[in-house]
Order: structure tokens, then C-alpha cells, then sequence
């Protein structure tokens, strides 16, 4: 039998200082010996060699040292360990091949990271240095180890990863090679155009990064013309929309591509970019006749005016309205009509929660309660009419006929001036040339300021965006009139007009007036004018912004704060944000700071998760501007999300001990839960019995009253149809929306511009077309839920009268007696009555059987899904359930889309087509507009409701006196 030798496995070491006492010999060869020695225990002993590190760093920088890289590995890893990274990485890069990137060890990865952050931030550096600063030297070997990792994730397929380090350190070469090198290039196109809205902080560099993308997806066999067409509106290259759009109406299934591109570009609410790519498309007519596509062409430029959309969304609202009336029953009877504000509140939720359905029943069976709005007041009801009828195109000047203003005719100027704003209203973001001349020769030929505040106000509206140099010389004259009330308005336009152009010539213009000014209501005007201008610019604006926040003039420091929300809106800019955060703390003026706070929910919507943790300190703040501006915040990026942490974190600032808070609160609950159903979010029901509390609560302050009213509104809004939403599906931000929200929170100051949440109310909605733009019949589709899971709240009740019971008579001793002596002479017609009973008795138990037996019955189980009929009301959360019938007639031509418009492919286009006949919701609520009878405005003429709370009685019948005569 062998010995078995104990003696072969060494020992563990317990100790370096052997291998270390080598460093001190003369021959290398012994030297390399320890280091090798020590790169394998160095994890283990990396505090006794921590001692010798001079004298390993000093082999490294002997340049006769044959193995310099392994000193420089073994040092870097002793660095590592005691924490000083940037030493470790200088060896690191110092060991050269030795230092290998494909090991998955916490050593590797840490520095790798260093290394990766360091080169990021060296390349951006000189990415963004100006001309004449000097760059940055980018070690190579810094560049080597890089590249490595590229390799590295190629090889491991870890493309989206090789794709985010090569957007971060700018890399368009690596950004193509990560995209083309993956399997699934698709998915990797879709995945950057993501990306690189919310990680990309530099806009050129953005516009970049979208030109790669448009080439990539133009190099494909069957190119997505829906995102490339995203992507160039981006870069706002009008010529090439339009040239794909001629392109692709050369053949029937491109036509219809090209109807769908047409209702995305549409929906991202940028009519000036619409109707650039509208003139460049081929004429209908030409010298030699008509164009062979004129038909196609035609309807192009129908869809990209925006008409068909409006309209399609006027017909879906109308025939789809849920408002429950009794709602608003219950808020006006709750609330003291003598009180303005809370009257105010009621009227404006009226119109919020009838906003695009063209439905006004209620005001017209309250006229006398409505006329009880004066002054301001019946400016915003009038104004009104413009948010219950918006998109009403055809029919808006009939409604709003009888309070326009009209040669010969005294009407109020409050009705007249809230008449041209509510026209503004229904055309807003569609620039109708008959309609800005109408505002503009209203302008034009009044003095009175409250009308001009009006007109002013719809010019804004109605030629949004459009840079209108005619217009803004107008509105700038009315501006140097110097009057307070038409010049706030002026400002305001003349911000929605040049919206996102960055005009150097009107920013000039209003800052200078600004500070000439003495009015604050122009300053206000015109601060947000000035951040309405910078709208989208992102890095353009740094210098205007700068120059705003260092003003001494706190309303012009509070302009500054939404210039960067509108500048910087939808990018998660990490500049942006702590700028915002900074002054949000910092600066000595409650309106800037609160302005601040509210801005960063424009700066972060797209990413709405991230808000309540990032504002959740300041919602605890002292101040309670702060934290009125945190609850807006949440309200504006979480809107229509039901986000469980927006919910948590604004609940309990409903009861802040500040009435403002709770109103802010309150709103800011209302827009998180829209479109949200108790089966989804049992939150809503408890809500909703919050706003009724709070508005029968007698004790409770006017303004969280004010607040709990309006978000009433903003919970049903648009029949229970709408929801805010601050970016298209195709990705892109929503201008319309974006800005109409900004100008909504100024109801702080000013009332009327309450109206303005409107412009963020999108239809949720399924609407399929033919390739004739008609909607279908026979188009239905699947919804793979419960359907109580997104249906409809239940309409309230009305209360049931209590019976009265009878009080019991008092019987006295002697009738008694009477109806005795009676009852024995009667005996069997008392066994008669009581036989009587007697049967009642025995059929009531019969009936209560019979209901019992009905109760035992099974219930009907709910079917695990829904046919939903064209067009339907699809919630946000509902879309992924959506699902199309492939073998269907009708299937929508882009694949993946299950909500908003949708172009449909017709499989038997020789079949007769049954086609839904439009409800003509025009035409109906135009015939109840004339003057005769009023349709939803203030009566033209003052009721004595109007003039005075009690009415005088009627005067005596005439009669004649005779005298008294004294007996």
C-alpha cells in the first residue's frame, strides 16, 4: 500500500512580507517573481503591500524594468482598495494589455466605470468647448481601454449597452455600429429614437444622433416611414416629409401609409411645421391639368390643416358625452351663489366637463343662476362657450354670434371681449386666415380695453406658433398703450404668437418694455410672453435665462423659471433641473420659488415616476409656496398616469393647513386620476367624496372650495372622454398642451386663463378610417379585459324623497268608547276585514319567496373581454390590451398602434361599405345659439338676479281708499 503524502498541498499563506522582502533584491528577475507572487494575493494582503507602494510604483516608472505593466497592474489594484480611484485608473491604463476588461470581477468593473465616466466626460468637454477654448487631451490608452469595452459588449450582445456609452461620450460612429451590429435592428432603431429624447441633453447633438437614425431606417429593405418621419420632424425638415408623402401616394397601400404619417405629424401640434410641409407638396392643379394624385394631395392638406382630426374628435366627444349633470347639480346647490368666486368656479367646471362635446344644457336651464356672473365674471363665462364648443370650426362664430361685438349694437364689454376669446379658443393652434382677420379688425376697431384684452387673447390662440410678424406689430402697439389690462394680454400674445421661434427682435422688444413699465400685470404678461418665445430652444436659451433669473425684478426672475420649464420641457435635463432646484430653495421672492418647483414637472413629464421622489423634500418645505408648487408639479408630469406614488405622496396635503396648498393638492389629485377607473385605482372613489366634502363643508376656506370645484371638472373632463397629455404616442412633446398648461397655472393671478387646460385635453379614443376618411360600421375590435375594468363611473342617483310617517292621533277616552260600541254591533264586517288582511299577508309572503328564489339564482359571470365598436373610447391604460382581428376586413395599416386615429386597409374593397353618418353635433347646438335663445353664455341682457340678491315684490292691484271707519 502507497504512503499517502501529507505533505504535498502547501500551506496558506498567512502573510506577504516574505514575497515582499524580494522587492528589495538587486535582480529583476526576482522583482518580477514577487510581483507575480503579489498580483495573486494582493486581494487578500492589499494592507501589508499598501506599505511598499512606492517602491512598486518606482519599478513601474523604470523604464528599464522589464515587466513595468505588471508593477503598474499590482499598485493599481492596491489603490483600488484603499479607495483612491483616479490613482488606480492611471495604473490601470499604465498595464496595458494586462489590464483585461473581459474579467467579471468588482476590480474590472469598478474601473472600468471610472474609466468609461472619465473618457464620457472628456469627450463632452470638448464636444461642447467653444471656439477659441482649448480641448481636452484624451489619453490614448484611456481611448484603448474603451474600445475594449465596445468590443467586449458586441461580443456579449449587450448592444443596448455599447449604445448608451456611445451616446453619452458622443460617439455617432459606435452609435451606428451598436444599431447595425444587432440582431434585432428594429427594436435597436426604436430603442435609440427613445433614448435619445430623454438621455441626449444636447440638441445639436440630439438632431445628431436623429439624422443617423433617418439614414438607418431609410437603409432598410421596407423602411418605417412613421418614425422616419418622427425623426424629421425633429430635425424640422419639412422638404423631406413632403417628398416621402408624394412618394408614397404614388400606389393605393401607400396612400394610406401616408394618411397615417399625416394624422402623427398632425397630433404632435405644431402647425407651423404642418402647413411648411403642406406647401411644399405637389399642386392638384398644374399648366397641364390636374395632378394624377390631386385626390390624395387633397386630403393630405385637409389632414395636416387639422380639420379632419378636430372634427373627428368634435363627433367622438359628442356622440361618447357621459357628463353626469347631477354633479354639477349637487356643486351649484352646495355652494352660496352670491359668492363670486365659487359661482366662477362652478361655470368654469361646467365648461371643463362639457369641454368639445358642444353640450350645454345645464347653463341653459340656469340662465337666471348664470346671469348672476358681472364684470370679470361674465368675461369668463362668456369665455366659456369657447372651451364647451372647441373645435366647433364650422359653427364658432354662429354660437358666439350674439356676444360678439357688432357695429350699432351696445352689447357689455365683458361679454364682447370673453366672445373673442372663446373664439380664440375653439380655433386655438389653427391658424384660420377668416378668423385672425375677424380678431384682428375686432382689435382694431374698439378703444375699450376690456375687449381688447379679449381680442388679444384669441389673436394669441387662434395663430399660435405661427411667427406672424404682422401680428406681433399689432399686439405690440396695443403693449405701448400702457394699459394694465389689455397690455397683460398683449404680452401673453405676443409670447403665443412667436411660441418656440426664439425671435432675437421680440425678446429684445418686451424685456425693454418690461423694465420701462410700471404696471406689474404687464411685466407678468410679458415675462411669460418672453419663456413662451424661448419655447423648446433647450441651450439656445441659456443666455436669455441667465439674464432673467440675475433680473432684480422678482416677476422677471419669475419669467426666467418658465423659460427654462419651456425651453428644457420634456428633456430631463440634468442642468435644468438643478437650476430649478437651486432657485427653488434659494431665492427671496415665494412667487420665483413656487414658479421654480412648478417648473420641474414640465422639465421631467416623460419621465413621471421620477417626480414625487425628486419633490417629495420640498412638498415637506416650510414654505407653503414650495409646497403648492410641488403639488402642481406632480398634477402637471403624473397627469392621467394614476401613479400610486403621486397619489401617496398629494393625499395627505389635502388637509395642509394651508388653504392654498389644498387647493393646488386637490387639482393636482384630479389631473394624476383622470381617465382612471375605481377597478383600477380604488383611490378614485375616495377622492371623489373629498371634492364633495370639501364643497358642502361650510367652515372650509374659499379657495380649497375653489379648488375642490374646478377639479371636479378636470376628474369628468370632456364627458369622462379626455385625458392631459403633454406628448404624442409617437413620442414626440405636444406643443398646444405643453403651453396651455403653463398659461393654466397663471390662474394664481388672473382667473380667465383658467381656460386654458383645455389646450391639454386629448381625446382617448379608437377612430378607424377607410381610405376615404369615413369611419366604418362593421370596424370592431377586442378589448382582452373584464369590461367593468375601464367602464364608465356609474352616473349618481338622485336622492330619494323620505315618506312621511304618520304622526299618531291623539284618541280620547269617550271616542274609545263610541268605537266599541260600534265594533259590537258590527262583528262580521270586523271578521270580513280581518279575512282581508289575512290574504295580503299570504301574498306578500308569495312575493318575498319568489325574490328570494331570484336572488338564489347564478349570477351571470362577466365576460373576460369586450367587442368595441368604431369608434371607441380606449383608456391610456386600456391600449395594451387592445387587439385587431388579423382576418378581419378592416386592419389598421401601421402595426403595434391600438390607440388615437388609425387608417384602416379595406381586404374586400369591392364589398359596399356601412359607413357611421355623423351626428352633426354642429348643427344641433348652432340652432340653440341664436339670440332668441342663448345658448351657454351670459343672457345679453342683465336678469334682476343680476342687479340684486332679493328681488322687489310686485307692486298692489289698483284700488280705491275709502277711509277707516271707527266703531
Amino acid at each position: 500500500m502507497a504512503a499517502v503524502d501529507v505533505y504535498s498541498a502547501p500551506a496558506p499563506l498567512t502573510s506577504a512580507a516574505g514575497v515582499l522582502s524580494l522587492l528589495q533584491e538587486n535582480e529583476d528577475q526576482l522583482k518580477v517573481f514577487a510581483l507575480q507572487k503579489l498580483n495573486a494575493v494582493v486581494d487578500q494582503f492589499w494592507a501589508e503591500i499598501a506599505d511598499f507602494i512606492s517602491e512598486i510604483e518606482s519599478l513601474y516608472e523604470d523604464e528599464r524594468f522589464p515587466q513595468r505593466e505588471l508593477a503598474a497592474l499590482v499598485a493599481s489594484k492596491v489603490y483600488y482598495h484603499l479607495e483612491e480611484y483616479n490613482d488606480a485608473l492611471r495604473l490601470a491604463l499604465g498595464a496595458g494589455s494586462l489590464f483585461d476588461v473581459s474579467k467579471k470581477t468588482q476590480y474590472v468593473d469598478t474601473l472600468i466605470s471610472k474609466c468609461i465616466d472619465e473618457y464620457i466626460a472628456l469627450r463632452v468637454k470638448n464636444v461642447e468647448a467653444r471656439p477659441g477654448e482649448d480641448l481636452a487631451d484624451i489619453d490614448p490608452r484611456l481611448e484603448a481601454v474603451v474600445e475594449r469595452m465596445w468590443e467586449r459588449c458586441f461580443q456579449d450582445g449587450e448592444f443596448k449597452q455599447a449604445l448608451g456609452i456611445a451616446l453619452e461620450s458622443r460617439r455617432l460612429d459606435k452609435v451606428e455600429q451598436s444599431i447595425v451590429s444587432a440582431s434585432k435592428m428594429e427594436d435597436m432603431l426604436a430603442y435609440c429614437f427613445d433614448i435619445a429624447q430623454t438621455v441626449v441633453t444636447s440638441r445639436e447633438f440630439r438632431r445628431q444622433v436623429l439624422q443617423v437614425l433617418v439614414k438607418l431606417y431609410r437603409s432598410r429593405p421596407n423602411p418605417d416611414y412613421i418614425n422616419v418621419c418622427q425623426c424629421l420632424f425633429f430635425l424640422d425638415d419639412a422638404a423631406a416629409v413632403a417628398e416621402i408623402l408624394t412618394q408614397l401616394i404614388q400606389t393605393p397601400e401607400g396612400a394610406l401609409m401616408a394618411c397615417q404619417i399625416a394624422f402623427d405629424l398632425d397630433e404632435n401640434e405644431n402647425q407651423q411645421f404642418t402647413m411648411e410641409v403642406s406647401k411644399r407638396l405637389p399642386e392638384e392643379k398644374t399648366d397641364t391639368g390636374d395632378h394624377p394624385q390631386a385626390a390624395q394631395l387633397q386630403q393630405l392638406r385637409s389632414i395636416l390643416a387639422g380639420t379632419v382630426a378636430i372634427e373627428l374628435g368634435l363627433e367622438f366627444l359628442y356622440r361618447n358625452n357621459h357628463t353626469d349633470l347631477l354633479v354639477l347639480k349637487n356643486v351649484k346647490n352646495a355652494l352660496d351663489s352670491r359668492n363670486s368666486v365659487t359661482h366662477s368656479a362652478t361655470v368654469f367646471t361646467h365648461a371643463l366637463m362639457h369641454a368639445g362635446t358642444t353640450v350645454d344644457t345645464f347653463l341653459r336651464e340656469n340662465l337666471d343662476w348664470l346671469a348672476r356672473a358681472t364684470n370679470w365674471a361674465k368675461f369668463s363665462a362668456t369665455a366659456s362657450l369657447g372651451v364647451i364648443h372647441k373645435g366647433h370650426l364650422k359653427q364658432g362664430l354662429t354660437v358666439l354670434n350674439p356676444y360678439l361685438p357688432q357695429h350699432g349694437v351696445n352689447v357689455s364689454p365683458y361679454s364682447e371681449g370673453g366672445a373673442l376669446y372663446a373664439l380664440g379658443i375653439i380655433h386655438a393652434n389653427h391658424n384660420d386666415a377668416d378668423t385672425v382677420k375677424y380678431l384682428l379688425n375686432s382689435l382694431h376697431a374698439t378703444q375699450n380695453e376690456t375687449v381688447q384684452h379679449g381680442a388679444c387673447l384669441g389673436l394669441g390662440l387662434a395663430a399660435m406658433a405661427t411667427g406672424n410678424e404682422e401680428l406681433f406689430e399689432e399686439l405690440k402697439n396695443i403693449l405701448y398703450s400702457d394699459s394694465a389690462v389689455a397690455g397683460e394680454a398683449a404680452g401673453l400674445a405676443i409670447g403665443l404668437v412667436m411660441c418656440g421661434t426664439a425671435s432675437d427682435k421680440a425678446i429684445q422688444e418686451m424685456l425693454a418694455y418690461a423694465h420701462e413699465t410700471q404696471h406689474e400685470k404687464i411685466i407678468r404678461g410679458l415675462a411669460m410672453g418672453i419663456a413662451l418665445t424661448m419655447y423648446g430652444r433647450e441651450e439656445e436659451a441659456d443666455t436669455l435665462i441667465e439674464q432673467l433669473s440675475l433680473d432684480k425684478d422678482p416677476i422677471l426672475r419669475y419669467g426666467g423659471m418658465y423659460a427654462v420649464a419651456m425651453a428644457y420641457s420634456g428633456t430631463n435635463n440634468n442642468r435644468a433641473i438643478r437650476r430649478l432646484l437651486h432657485v427653488a430653495v434659494s431665492d427671496v421672492s415665494d412667487d420665483v420659488r413656487r414658479a421654480a418647483v412648478i417648473g420641474l414637472g414640465f422639465v421631467l413629464f416623460r419621465t413621471p415616476d421620477q417626480v414625487p421622489r425628486i419633490v417629495s423634500l420640498l412638498a415637506e418645505s416650510y414654505n407653503p409656496h414650495v409646497r403648492y408648487g410641488a403639488t402642481l408639479a406632480v398634477g402637471i408630469s403624473c397627469a392621467g398616469t394614476g401613479l400610486r406614488e403621486a397619489v401617496a405622496l398629494l393625499e395627505p396635503m389635502t388637509t395642509d393647513p394651508v388653504d392654498f396648498v389644498r387647493q393646488g393638492a386637490l387639482l393636482a389629485l384630479a389631473m394624476v386620476l383622470m381617465q382612471q377607473t375605481e377597478a383600477l385605482e380604488p383611490k378614485v372613489a375616495t377622492v371623489r367624496k373629498l371634492y364633495e366634502k370639501v364643497i358642502a363643508d361650510k367652515h372650509e376656506d374659499i379657495m380649497a372650495k375653489f379648488g375642490a370645484v374646478i377639479a371636479t371638472g378636470i376628474l369628468d373632463a370632456g364627458g369622462r372622454n379626455v385625458t392631459i397629455a403633454l406628448r404624442s404616442r409617437g413620442g414626440n412633446k405636444k406643443m398646444a398642451p405643453i403651453v396651455g398648461c403653463a398659461l393654466f397655472t397663471q390662474f394664481w393671478y388672473w382667473y380667465p386663463l383658467m381656460h386654458f387646460v383645455s389646450l391639454a385635453f386629448v381625446p382617448t379614443a379608437v377612430i378607424g378610417l377607410n381610405k376615404d376618411l369615413k369611419m366604418p360600421k362593421n370596424f370592431d375590435f377586442k378589448s382582452n379585459v373584464k369590461p367593468s375594468l375601464f367602464a364608465y363611473p356609474a352616473p349618481l342617483t338622485p336622492p330619494v324623497a323620505a315618506e312621511k310617517s304618520k304622526v299618531s292621533t291623539a284618541v280620547l277616552s269617550t271616542t274609545a268608547k263610541v268605537k266599541a260600541k260600534a265594533a259590537r254591533k258590527e262583528g262580521t264586517d270586523m271578521e270580513v276585514e280581518g279575512d282581508k288582511k289575512k290574504d295580503e299577508k299570504e301574498e306578500k309572503e308569495a312575493t318575498d319567496a319568489m325574490e328570494v328564489e331570484k336572488k338564489e339564482e347564478k349570477k351571470k359571470e362577466e365576460p373576460s373581454e369586450e367587442t368595441l365598436s368604431n369608434p371607441a373610447r380606449v383608456l391610456p391604460a386600456q391600449v395594451k390590451y387592445i387587439s385587431f382581428d388579423q382576418q378581419g376586413r378592416y386592419v389598421p395599416v401601421t402595426k403595434g398602434r391600438s390607440s388615437g386615429i388609425l387608417v384602416l386597409q379595406d381586404r374586400r374593397p369591392n364589398e359596399p361599405e356601412d359607413l357611421l353618418v355623423p351626428t352633426q353635433p354642429s348643427t344641433a347646438a348652432a340652432a340653440t345659439a341664436t339670440p332668441a335663445a342663448p345658448a351657454a353664455a351670459v343672457a345679453p341682457a342683465p336678469t334682476a338676479a343680476a342687479t340684486s340678491v332679493e328681488q322687489e315684490p310686485e307692486a298692489p292691484e289698483p284700488f280705491e281708499w275709502e277711509g277707516t271707519s271707527r266703531q
